[in-house]
């Protein structure tokens, strides 16, 4: 097992990767901006070591001062989180380069399953269906022919990014070419490369993902699925597992087929295949090759503590259980809570002068909040992140509600009474939602 780690990451998730180490007995390091100088992720990690300004692009994404810090502790290995670099297959490179342990998959891994069009053809190759679409577009000529190929609506995504950026939904050849070059130039903006593609556009579907874990020594098994379909622009806002409507059958196929695009990649690590569903028929979207934020659901289900296990197979040690092993228990619901206004989604940074956190059996808070802390308006604004656990889907749902009265952020507009609008919601309640059911909810809010 690794003496010391260093975590490449801020926050809870950070504060989250501290806990773990801990708990296995490592040492850890902790790097921070100027701006988080007084974060509980520094408090509580044996060392930290400051690494820049408040900018992420000079702090925590500046790999030369992150393998600097690593090296003048002598960490055996950096855990990045999710974000930053999680998912930068270079980063992964450099860390092997200097004999440090990347807690996550290998950089090729990272680099096929990153870029969504290698990942889709490593999908079919697999045996899993996917969604008609096209390779990197080199035109919009070429992409509004493949559009009338496969039938509008079509969905234009980039290539090597994630949350919902360079996304265009087309429903028309007359608004091709705006979506496709609108798209284009977001793409370029947020990852500094051109490719996008298309692939047919689904009205009414659940996002479910599928939580994997596979070790260095070709064991694989999956945890079950997450429905993710609560969503703001391609944002995840609430997530719960198992979802309400996956039946047993349907979960062992989506299970088997993450299985077999893991096997397909020789994938270690934590990691997650989403797909779109709809009427029972589902379809491989991307993968993530990283913890997801919304890791906690799955936790509380199989009562497995990914982060813990995510080490432990970075130091080579094999998965102690088979997926005839795995059985989930219950339901549990997660809520990301944000200083955001709760009707226009605006971040509000700001000095927390109030704070009371929710508890009781089958509640747990993620979070590296406190009374007097002054949340930086350099990040993400994700401040807390609220789960619960219960025997059934309506026990989770009756103890969220619960919880959210309970929670108190001052100071600061938080979405806390968005999260109580939408559990109040007869379509989320009855769990038939689909990834459009907030485009729903907001505009009934507009007429009302």
């Amino acid at each position: 097992m690794f003496r010391k780690v260093l975590i490449a990451n801020r926050g809870e998730i950070a504060l989250r990767i501290i806990r773990a180490c801990k708990e296995l007995n490592i040492r850890t390091v902790a790097v921070y901006s100027k701006a988080d100088a007084n974060s509980l992720h520094v408090r509580f990690a044996d060392e930290a070591i400051c690494i820049g300004p408040p900018e992420s692009a000079n702090s925590y994404l500046n790999v030369p001062s992150i393998i600097s810090a690593a090296e003048i502790t002598d960490a055996e290995a950096i855990h990045p989180g999710y974000g930053f670099l999680a998912e930068n297959a270079h980063f992964a490179e450099i860390c092997e380069s200097c004999g440090i342990k990347f807690i996550g998959p290998s950089a090729e891994v990272i680099r096929q399953m990153g870029n969504k069009v290698q990942a889709r053809v490593r999908a079919r190759q697999a045996g899993v269906s996917t969604l008609q679409g096209s390779g990197c577009l080199e035109s919009p000529d070429e992409g509004r022919e493949i559009a009338h190929e496969i039938g509008y609506p079509v969905v234009i995504k980039a290539a090597g990014g994630g949350g919902g950026r360079g996304m265009r939904v087309v429903h028309t050849n007359a608004s091709f070419l705006n979506a496709f070059m609108a798209a284009q130039s977001e793409t370029i903006s947020a990852f500094g490369q051109p490719d996008i593609y298309l692939e047919k556009y689904l009205e009414e579907p659940k996002h479910v993902e599928v939580q994997i874990l596979g070790d260095e020594h070709g064991n694989l098994v999956h945890l079950g699925e997450r429905d993710c379909s609560v969503q703001r622009r391609y944002q995840k806002l609430i997530e719960e597992a198992p979802c309400a409507t996956v039946s047993d059958k349907l979960r062992n196929q989506l299970g088997e087929a993450a299985l077999k695009v893991a096997k397909k990649v020789g994938y270690s690590s934590a990691g997650t295949v989403e797909f779109l569903l709809e009427k029972n028929h589902f379809y491989f979207m991307e993968m993530n090759t990283r913890i997801q934020v919304e890791h906690p659901v799955t936790e509380m289900i199989t009562r497995i503590d990914l982060v813990k296990e995510q080490i432990k197979i970075a130091a080579g040690k094999p998965l102690t259980y088979k997926q005839k092993d795995i059985n989930l228990q219950g339901h549990s619901i997660e809520c990301r809570i944000c200083a955001e206004d709760p009707n226009s989604f605006i971040p509000c940074p700001g000095q927390i002068t109030g704070y009371n956190v929710p508890g009781g059996f089958g509640v747990r808070v993620d979070t590296a909040i406190y009374p007097n802390y002054i949340i930086p308006p350099h990040y993400d604004s994700m401040v807390a992140k609220l789960i619960t656990w219960g025997v059934d889907r309506q026990e989770a749902i009756a103890k969220m509600q619960r919880s959210l009265d309970e929670f108190v952020i001052q100071g600061i507009n938080t979405t806390i009474p968005f999260h109580q609008r939408v559990f109040l919601q007869a379509e989320f309640l009855q769990g038939n939602f689909t990834t459009r059911f907030l485009e729903g909810l907001q505009n009934s809010a507009k007429n009302e």
